[in-house]
């Protein structure tokens, strides 16, 4: 029997999984360590930390899996987007990475658009300037910390870090590419193009390869730490998002998924490149060779769900704890006593500003309609509801852009509690499954090993391994109630943005 390895870099651990040619999960191994947030707003992490947590992890799963060394054929990488790592010319680490989630860079943002002008960014990158992408990151090092902006001669992603700490060898791959704003995504390379606009070196970015290939093998010293044998090749991987999607089946037209973590994630599978004039949703190379996907992304998806659970929802937790349930599943049957539509209480959910569809770093939560007759059901209730809102936010831009919904792929938070599934079915007017993957950035990295050791001809193919396992259709009434009151949402932003820049302004 052949087995792989899946290892997903994520912003609170790092994962690993080691999973059976037949799709079987054998063993499960997860690392936590801390976001550091020197200041509001910002958010670090120091690149050493993923490599620390990745040999605890992959070791531990090995071990726990009980499999021969040489049965391992593949390792593959999933990690988080944009987050920077900076390496001098002897590949040590210059200072803790910039996260997906900082937002310090509104200013070089503003500097970049300008510069390279809206026409442009779409025509090279395919994106807009945001503060989570890596191009601003390494502007606003060049500005507040010159020397080691000096001292820069190697830009890297989280996983590509930890890849190249395992193997010695510098790289990356096309889907956390497309993430840093100066990837060409249409021709699947670094675009030379903004790069010499910016003045910034093109040979600080290595070698791009497509997500199942290939991209070193492992050294003698960390295969013995590891428990596998020395020379087990390493595919490029893929971002956490891409590698959610080919973990959850998101391979072809039609394909779309919705992932509630910390953050919202809209994906829709594209076979050509599609770039909404508006740039409001992303496009970025799929996992899937010579394929693109549109995405769009709230900040504040799962995390308004565990904000409320820790500062309103103190009666659910300490039920929770009593109990042995989780916290979100008694907050779930709280807000199920509730009324669709919450009897008109709303929630905005921009607890981190916003990306997908405001681009507003100043955005700001709120609580709107609240009145006497609103009690704590009501407020739990609206706080999924405002969530499920902000996700069709993209949704509706999908619409706009005809890309060709069949269903919609619940995973992560909104997948595994059926009241969440019946939310997101209701108020998308889609319908909703699951499928049977787990550990879904984890199990398509592993998908991606199979296909590079050739345990598999291609991504399609492993990826037969993916069946849905419940469905959930949306109700005719409840899907009316719910299209009246994301009108009612859709207007709130607008109305309230002046106010989110002024409180910011006073800050």
């Amino acid at each position: 029997m052949s087995y792989v390895i899946g290892c997903d870099v994520g912003t609170s651990g790092t994962k690993a999984i080691v999973v059976s040619e037949g799709g079987k999960i054998l063993s499960n191994v997860m690392v936590e360590y801390p976001l550091s947030t020197p200041r509001p707003g910002w958010a670090e992490q120091h690149p050493d930390t993923w490599v620390k947590a990745a040999f605890e992890a992959i070791a531990g799963a090995v071990k726990k899996s009980g499999v021969k060394a040489q049965e391992v054929k593949a390792l593959g990488f999933s990690g988080q987007m944009h987050s920077s790592v900076f390496l001098d010319k002897n590949g040590k680490v210059l200072r803790p990475a910039l996260l997906w989630c900082d937002t310090r860079t509104h200013q070089e943002c503003l500097e970049i658009t300008r510069k390279v002008g809206e026409n442009h960014l779409r025509q090279w990158v395919s994106n807009p300037a945001l503060e989570g992408f890596t191009l601003p990151k390494i502007l606003w090092v060049k500005k507040h910390e010159p020397k080691i902006y000096k001292q820069i001669a190697q830009v890297l992603m989280p996983k590509d870090y930890v890849r190249y700490k395992l193997t010695g060898v510098l790289g990356t791959e096309v889907s956390d590419a497309a993430g840093t704003l100066y990837f060409d995504v249409k021709n699947r390379c670094w675009s030379k193009e903004i790069l010499s606009k910016l003045g910034i070196p093109l040979i600080w970015f290595p070698q791009v390869v497509e997500s199942q290939q290939i991209c070193g093998h492992l050294t003698i010293a960390a295969a013995k730490v590891l428990g596998v044998k020395r020379g087990t090749p390493v595919v490029g991987g893929g971002a956490d998002n891409t590698c959610g999607a080919v973990g959850n089946g998101i391979i072809k037209t039609g394909d779309v998924m919705a992932s509630i973590g910390t953050s919202g994630v809209f994906f829709a599978h594209t076979d050509q490149v599609k770039v909404d004039p508006k740039m409001r949703v992303h496009t970025f190379c799929h996992s899937v060779p010579k394929k693109w996907y549109l995405m769009g992304v709230m900040l504040s998806a799962g995390y308004s769900l565990r904000w409320y659970r820790d500062t309103l929802g103190l009666t659910e937790k300490e039920i929770g704890k009593k109990t042995g349930r989780d916290a979100y599943n008694v907050l779930s049957d709280l807000a199920e006593k509730a009324p669709e539509g919450s009897e008109g209480l709303l929630f905005l959910p921009y607890l981190m500003g916003e990306r997908t569809p405001h681009k507003d770093p100043h955005a700001r939560a709120a609580f709107i309609g609240a009145s006497a007759r609103h009690g704590r059901a009501h407020f739990a209730r609206s706080v999924f509801e405002g969530m499920i809102f902000g996700m069709r936010d993209s949704l509706e831009i999908f619409r706009k852009l005809k890309v060709p919904i069949r269903q919609v792929v619940a995973t992560g938070g909104g997948a595994v509690n059926p009241f969440q599934r019946q939310l997101q079915a209701d108020i998308y007017g889609e319908e909703v499954v699951t499928v049977n993957s787990q550990e879904a950035p984890a199990f398509g990295a592993a998908l991606l090993a199979m296909v590079g050791s050739g345990l598999y001809p291609s991504v399609s193919e492993a990826c037969n391994l993916i069946k849905v396992v419940t469905r959930t259709y949306p109700r005719k009434k409840s899907v009316q109630i719910y299209n009246g009151w994301y009108q009612e949402f859709k207007r709130l932003y607008p109305a309230l943005k002046p106010s989110f820049a002024s409180i910011q302004a006073k800050l």
